[in-house]
């Protein structure tokens, strides 16, 4: 389980609160207007922002003051950080090791992350010569080697066309169901969150609400979402 106690998280002017909780293995979207906080929730989970009070526990294991390399936590960004002087298979074995020498069940895992991807052709590319939606599956198939417990995306698809963000949408359900990976989902789009998740989080007004399932929150919305939405 991911837990909030009592946690307050201070980005200069803003504060936001969360006392909730998340069972493993459930999908959940992370929903709200714009500037609400949705990224800066997730931010605080991978370790990347501080809390100014409360604690943080995942797995049974208080993470509050964890370094983010501590946390069986992956997070996907929305440019999908890759490196452009490495190959496909390069900057996936950055999953695995800061090494250039992959020993070979190392090199198998690589291997078997592009398969799973489809990309198990393209290993030897660098990400100029790949399309959008290949790119984001060599960032995909690099958090898939860590083999982390919870997943976090920050809209990684965005920038992607309509078909090609739905189609990586159902490869990250896929994957997770697969895995048993708890995945957290900053969504500005009601149909990503619909089409993947079965919980979701509402973030408005300086709190991060308890999980309630997607469609129900999405079919009677509250009034900060309901403007939102539109």
């Amino acid at each position: 389980m991911l837990k909030f106690e009592n946690c307050l998280i201070q980005n200069g002017g803003f504060t936001l609160s969360a006392d909730l909780s998340i069972e493993f293995s459930q999908s959940v979207a992370v929903i709200g207007p714009s500037g609400a906080g949705k990224s800066t929730l997730i931010e605080t989970i991978a370790g990347f922002r501080d809390l100014a009070q409360g604690r943080i526990n995942w797995a049974g294991q208080d993470i509050t003051h964890s370094a983010p390399a501590q946390r069986s936590i992956a997070m996907l960004f929305q440019d999908g950080n890759l490196f452009p002087h490495l190959t496909a298979t390069q900057n996936v074995s950055l999953g695995l090791t800061h090494s250039k020498r992959l020993t070979t069940d190392q090199t198998q895992t690589v291997e078997a992350a592009l398969a799973r991807v489809g990309l198990s052709q393209l290993g030897a590319r660098k990400p100029a010569e790949l399309s959008g939606g290949q790119q984001s599956r060599v960032a995909l198939a690099r958090v898939l080697v860590q083999r982390r417990d919870l997943l976090l995306l920050d809209e990684p698809f965005a920038a992607l066309g309509p078909a090609l963000k739905a189609e990586m949408l159902d490869l990250v359900a896929e994957l997770v169901v697969e895995t048993g990976t708890t995945l957290m989902m900053v969504s500005h789009d009601p149909e990503d969150a619909r089409r993947i998740t079965g919980q979701a989080i509402l973030v408005a007004d300086g709190v991060a609400h308890a999980p309630a399932p997607t469609n129900v929150l999405l079919d009677n919305p509250p009034e900060a979402l309901r403007a939102y939405l539109g």
